[in-house]
């Protein structure tokens, strides 16, 4: 299949998909246009601070939860 197709494909997908993985795969695309791979060291400080801000609020799954999640990707 060639990359138009792909493209075509994928597009039609996002159709069906639920917001939590609209929001995963909006922070791929994102963070994939942003880097060439690699996350500068102020990126990667900036998500950590973020990630405990969220832990602190209470915004977090636990390890059973996430796998609850994962198993219906």
């Amino acid at each position: 299949m060639d990359l138009e197709a792909r493209k075509y494909k994928f597009i039609q997908q996002l159709s069906e998909v639920n917001e939590t993985l609209l929001d995963k795969l909006e922070y791929v695309l994102k963070k994939g246009i942003q880097s060439s791979g690699r996350i500068t060291l102020e990126d990667y400080n900036k998500e950590i601070d973020k990630a405990i801000e969220d832990i602190e609020k209470g915004e977090f799954h636990t390890q059973n939860e996430a796998k609850k999640i994962a198993d219906q990707w």
